[in-house]
């Protein structure tokens, strides 16, 4: 692409983003900068990427063509103030900052400021981020068009209608911390049995893996592959019994409920 990509903030997220886009050939790493307080963190993105690093978000902003505000929501009012004056309305705004609607922005930044709102996740890391975006009332198809491509270097981008994004935060956004939290739980349970730390990793992080790609690439609905594994009477049976005994998928609905009403709390300020 052309032209001049910024990042305001340099932490996980942005560095997923920024090694996709290298990796992809989408930018070139002079025409990448990034800004963060933590003179670590530029270090490390001049060392890993060749991408150059300051500490003041108003460089970023004046240089930038279009630019991706990465910091954490409650820090964003603050950002914002920093690069008010150092943005104009012919720069595309990415936001990836969870439950802060696109009119936060458009109120905090120049008069009719195009701006997208996306939400990754951490699959971005390793090229299978799942992003979804919707345009503000300034954004137009064209900036949608960049952000999606932006997006794609690390994963697979869906479009949807923002009061859909904080769902979105929930179920995506989240998504990766909630099957961290069950592989913890699978390696736990390996120990009790008697297997080896490193045994029982290799094989909980495999099975994971492999039942992600077996739904995706057969099309096919998790129901459907779990009536298809669970033979009557079987291992697999005795497991899933037990899970709904302790009303597991209440549960983990009511984790997703949650996050979602986490979400909204962050939109309301």
């Amino acid at each position: 692409m052309s032209g001049k990509i910024g990042f305001i903030g340099a932490g996980n997220m942005a560095e997923a983003l920024v090694r996709g886009l290298l990796d992809a050939c989408v930018y070139k790493a002079s025409h990448i900068q990034v800004s963060d307080p933590d003179e670590t963190r530029r270090e490390y993105f001049r060392a890993a990427f060749g991408v150059a690093g300051t500490a003041l978000n108003q460089d970023v902003a004046q240089w930038a063509d279009i630019l991706v505000l990465a910091v954490k929501p409650q820090v964003m009012k603050n950002t914002l103030s920093d690069i008010r004056e150092s943005v104009t309305s012919k720069q595309l705004i990415i936001s990836i900052a969870a439950g802060l609607p696109t009119t936060f922005f458009e109120a905090e930044l120049p008069k009719e400021a195009p701006v997208v709102r996306v939400m990754p996740n951490m699959g971005a890391s390793v090229g299978l981020g799942a992003a979804a975006l919707c345009g503000g009332m300034f954004a137009r198809s064209e900036h949608l068009d960049m952000t999606e491509r932006i997006m794609s270097a690390s994963g697979l981008v869906v479009r949807v209608n923002e009061d859909q994004m904080d769902a979105v935060t929930a179920l995506s956004g989240s998504g990766p911390a909630y099957l961290f939290y069950f592989m913890e739980a699978m390696e736990e349970a390996a120990a009790r049995m008697g297997l080896s730390h490193d045994v029982a990793r290799i094989l909980v992080q495999a099975t994971v893996e492999g039942a992600g790609r077996v739904v995706r690439v057969s099309g096919l609905d998790p129901a459907e592959w779990r009536a298809k594994v669970t033979s009557k009477g079987g291992t697999t049976a005795a497991a899933i019994a037990a899970l709904d005994k302790q009303n597991a998928r209440q549960l983990i609905g009511e984790a997703i409920q949650a996050a979602h009403a986490r979400a909204r709390e962050l939109a309301g300020g």
